[in-house]
């Protein structure tokens, strides 16, 4: 039963109308729909309810991950448009129930103003939400998408019991292509295999340098039949070498009959090779545009670098990035990650390394939130995977657990080896080793790991070892990602 009240000022209707915005039901219950009131309250703490049992209930990581799902996706879309129009609809019905008419003229045309304009408002944050939805839906479906490899099964959906099948880590390659129009195929300048702990984060980054020769490949493969003694090719017209580490992708490529007439085996080949000279079983393979990154880095503001010394670039040395800790655009940051003048291949991976580490120290929730347009721009046209979108729901809680776990680095350069006769065996032994310290959870584990043992899971056979070996080194070449970076990149 409705219970007359007295008039109200316009002061008051626009105080019960803006109470009635953060409290649904209140507004009614002062103008006497005590019933409506009373069931908009009960809906509304219900709600609150579900959000805050799912809150201390769901891990964030899971619920990230949920979230990446095409269906959850739309549920949410659809869930923020329905509740959204609800909103609007509730604040004219609570505006009308205080009965506005009953003020003078002015009164009525402050009121009806600021309850269009209140309206207007709390449809915002629920437009905001089916805009971010819709547009993760589009970033996801654009970079997640069915493998190029003919013939190839799609990988199998993860069980929900056991997603990794037992597994105590993933390994992912982590690429950057250096497109230009004058050139043809993928050359990967940049190679980086990050090895995660499933349970704890931990990872090891492991950098190869782009002009490893001699390269060798799984025994039995397609590759490894063509080249036995490793990968080698006649010298280019100009001298140069198109037989390096960062050419196999685009040899296979463009050698189809080596597979059987199949397009486009560049990805599994450069995966396979890594994962042999590693002794490890890749995953995953994401390839990132280096031009395209600097894209990325413009859409979280940029990254906070110190720069050691000047860095120049360009064709004629007319780009400089000045030595000091600055805030760096996109192309200035690209440019110290990629420049080789007056320097080499393996300082330049030491600063891929350094803007790696900024990026992921810098880009945080709020940035990645408040900017989230503009990131999935920019991700959407930058990235080539093979990352079934299914997995998504358990790489994104893996990703949450990288951001605050230990993440160290290995360098493949010299004098840990020599780049031009490689010493695979080695490689492969300091890679077991690193992997072996990421797992540890104890000093006396480390104290009784051997350096020889290889990890008990995602291992492949070693490769085979060449006739020159490269120096041995009694320092641990495994570091902390921004080591050597400047006190800018570190985590804090």
């Amino acid at each position: 039963m409705r219970q007359a009240k007295e008039p109200l000022s316009a002061g008051a209707v626009l105080g019960w109308l803006v109470l009635a915005a953060l409290a649904p039901g209140a507004a009614h219950l002062r103008a006497g729909w005590r019933r409506t009131g009373l069931t908009l309250i009960s809906v509304y703490a219900a709600l609150l309810l579900a959000v805050l049992a799912v809150a201390l209930t769901v891990d964030i990581g899971t619920l990230a991950g949920s979230a990446t799902q095409n269906s959850s996706l739309i549920a949410i879309m659809v869930g923020a448009i329905v509740l959204g129009l609800a909103w609007f609809a509730l604040i004219v019905h609570s505006f009308v129930v205080l009965r506005p008419g009953r003020l003078a003229q002015s009164g009525q045309i402050l009121t009806g103003t600021v309850a269009g304009l209140l309206a207007v408002v709390v449809i915002v944050p629920f437009g905001y939400a089916a805009q971010f939805a819709q547009t993760s839906r589009e970033a996801i479906g654009a970079i997640f998408q069915t493998p190029e490899n003919e013939g190839e099964s799609p990988a199998p959906d993860p069980k929900p019991e056991d997603p990794w099948s037992g597994r105590d880590r993933v390994n992912i390659l982590l690429l950057g292509g250096d497109a230009d129009d004058n050139r043809i195929g993928v050359r990967t300048d940049s190679m980086n295999l990050a090895s995660i702990d499933v349970k704890t984060g931990n990872t090891v980054l492991f950098s190869l340098p782009r002009n490893l020769e001699d390269v060798r490949f799984r025994p039995g493969t397609a590759m490894a039949r063509r080249f036995p003694n490793g990968f080698d090719l006649p010298k280019d017209a100009n001298g140069g070498s198109s037989d390096l580490l960062n050419s196999v992708w685009e040899y296979a490529d463009a050698h189809p009959e080596i597979f059987g007439g199949k397009q486009h085996q560049g990805p599994k080949v450069l995966m396979d090779t890594i994962g042999y000279t590693l002794g490890l079983d890749v995953d995953w393979y994401a390839l990132v545009n280096m031009w395209g990154f600097a894209r990325l880095i413009d859409a979280i503001g940029g990254v906070t670098i110190t720069v050691e010394q000047d860095v120049v670039f360009g064709k004629y040395n007319e780009g400089l990035v000045k030595a000091g800790t600055r805030r760096l655009k996109g192309a200035d940051a690209m440019w110290y990650a990629r420049s080789r003048t007056y320097s080499d291949d393996y300082t330049r991976m030491r600063r891929q390394r350094c803007v790696l580490g900024a990026i992921l120290n810098q880009a945080d929730p709020a940035t990645v939130l408040t900017r989230f347009n503009r990131i999935a721009l920019a991700t959407k046209e930058l990235i080539r995977t093979d990352i079934p979108q299914t997995w998504l729901q358990h790489l994104v809680p893996l990703a949450l657990k990288v951001k605050n776990a230990e993440v160290t680095s290995v360098q493949f350069v010299p004098p840990l080896i020599s780049t031009g006769y490689p010493d695979w065996e080695r490689i492969r032994e300091i890679a077991a080793k690193a992997v072996r310290d990421s797992s540890r959870t104890g000093a006396a584990v480390a104290a009784s790991a051997s350096p020889s043992s290889a990890p008990s899971s995602s291992v492949s056979p070693s490769p085979k070892k060449s006739k020159k070996p490269a120096k041995e080194t009694g320092d641990d070449p495994t570091k902390g990602l921004t080591e050597g970076c400047g006190s800018s990149s570190a985590k804090g």
